[in-house]
């Protein structure tokens, strides 16, 4: 192979540099307003690089007890609880569609790749949430998308590429299949069990639309208040006034809640990123 040149390897560091740039240079500015005094965020215009004299103030004020901190509650346990109901059923359907001889197998899977293909509207996914009286629960929140048939497909993959001599030790030894799920199958697929539960947790945790139509303003999780008061332009009624009297700056407070909506995601992320790439490709290639 030819060595690169030296403009060649030049122009790659300045691709990387400019796209690091728009990268990092908005998240920087989000996270300096969040920690910028009032008169300096109204001086700037709105927006600071670099703040001069950074203070928690939007923090504390936002997570005093109000609607944010009770957002938030919402949203860490609706994340917990569907990521895990979602990973349990997820892996049973997709370990009993795994499996050759399965009764009622394939019928389950054009079924289920179906509803993939032509997924229900909103409006009777609407009135089937009312129907059954799930309205302004939580339950209306995590039981409509408790499967996600690409999540079922990518863990579907992976298990039929478990070579199928393990099977039949297990079943030699008098295993069953709950004994070889537990012990053999699930053991072997951290990669695609921890890129699954990364996708279920960003889902719940990002989950908006569905908060919007089932759920009142009082249960509400993070991500509907993120988009009423950052997107929506509307004034948190619970922030509350500053140290000289003053309504505090809007832009701090819509930061700071835009941070507290990013930051933890931020942070599971690096946890199974040496994960991400094996489980997605071995379960798309499998299946």
């Amino acid at each position: 192979m030819e060595k690169p040149r030296f403009a060649t390897k030049a122009a790659k560091a300045v691709a990387v540099v400019v796209v690091l740039g728009l990268v990092l240079i908005p998240f920087l500015v989000i996270v300096s307003t969040s920690l910028a005094s009032n008169r300096e965020v109204v001086d700037n215009g709105g927006w600071v690089l670099w703040p001069s004299d950074p203070t928690l103030r939007a923090y504390r004020t936002i997570l005093d007890g109000g609607i944010v901190t009770k957002a938030l509650g919402v949203s860490v346990g609706l994340t917990v609880a569907g990521t895990l109901l979602s990973l349990a059923c997820t892996t049973f359907l997709a370990y009993a569609l795994a499996r050759p001889g399965v009764f009622g197998g394939r019928p389950v899977l054009l079924l289920i790749l179906f509803t993939f293909l032509f997924p229900p509207g909103m409006i009777p996914a609407f009135l089937l949430v009312k129907g059954v009286g799930m309205m302004d629960t939580y339950a209306a929140l995590i039981a409509p998308v408790l499967i996600n048939v690409f999540n079922l497909i990518v863990l579907r993959g992976f298990f039929q590429g478990i070579p199928e001599e393990l099977y039949e030790a297990a079943r030699l030894d008098g295993a069953g299949d709950w004994h070889i799920l537990w012990r053999i199958v699930l053991p072997l697929s951290k990669a695609a069990l921890a890129v699954v539960s990364l996708f279920y947790a960003v889902s719940y945790w990002n989950a908006w639309f569905h908060a919007s139509i089932y759920m009142e303003s009082d249960h509400w999780p993070l991500s509907q208040v993120l988009r009423t008061y950052v997107i929506g332009g509307s004034q948190i009624a619970d922030t509350g006034l500053s140290e000289a009297g003053q309504v505090s700056a809007p832009q701090t407070t819509q930061m700071a809640v835009l941070v507290i909506a990013t930051v933890p995601i931020l942070l599971v992320y690096p946890f199974l990123q040496r994960y991400f790439t094996k489980g997605v490709l071995t379960g798309a290639i499998k299946s």
